[in-house]
């Protein structure tokens, strides 16, 4: 008799330990590719002065949600907000080339997810989905970790879409289709 149990738990622990590293290579990528431009560039040395903190960091988190295609909501000069896609708006290939990032990793986890589990399709779609277990409350914390604030302005991902596209979706269709992979890749 087979443990389904079993079996369950270990799908899940795989769903959601190639989540959390999905969301961490990922946000790493974009950090060692372009984490010494934006140090350099003009608005980071700004946001530094204003706000006594190097912000570097969470300016880099600011393009890997681009990459999710969630946009960045900044303070305008005379109040209100604008909305910043600067992965998507690019000329620059090496930036725009981050949009493939977040699902091809995700792919590889559901991939890894279910790999050796030799399950039906539909099965495997779902437990290649597991990865939202771990890229979910990333993608939440994150949003709000890279929020970057001012005075009473904060910059930052706009949190309904950081947690709808980029922790939600993404994980949720992307691993699924790793899931499928996956699933046909381990029953040959």
């Amino acid at each position: 008799m087979v443990d389904t149990t079993a079996d369950a738990k270990g799908v899940v622990g795989r769903g959601l330990a190639g989540g959390i590293a999905a969301w961490i290579v990922g946000y790493l990528a974009v950090y060692l590719v372009h984490a010494s431009e934006i140090e350099n560039s003009l608005s980071s040395s700004v946001l530094n002065a204003l706000t006594d903190e190097n912000v570097t960091w969470k300016l880099v988190g600011w393009l890997f949600y681009n990459a999710h295609n969630v946009t960045v909501k900044i303070p305008g000069l005379l109040g209100g907000q604008t909305a910043q896609n600067f992965v998507a708006g690019a000329e620059e290939t090496a930036l725009t080339a981050f949009l493939v990032v977040p699902p091809l990793l995700l792919v590889a986890a559901g991939i890894a997810a279910v790999w050796n589990t030799a399950e039906e399709p539909t099965t495997a779609a779902r437990n290649g989905a597991a990865v939202t277990l771990g890229y979910l409350p990333l993608s939440i914390a994150g949003a709000v970790v890279f929020a970057v604030t001012v005075g009473d302005a904060t910059a930052g991902p706009n949190l309904v879409t950081a947690v709808l596209l980029a922790g939600a979706v993404y994980p949720l269709l992307f691993g699924a289709l790793g899931g499928l992979a996956g699933g046909h890749l381990s029953a040959e």
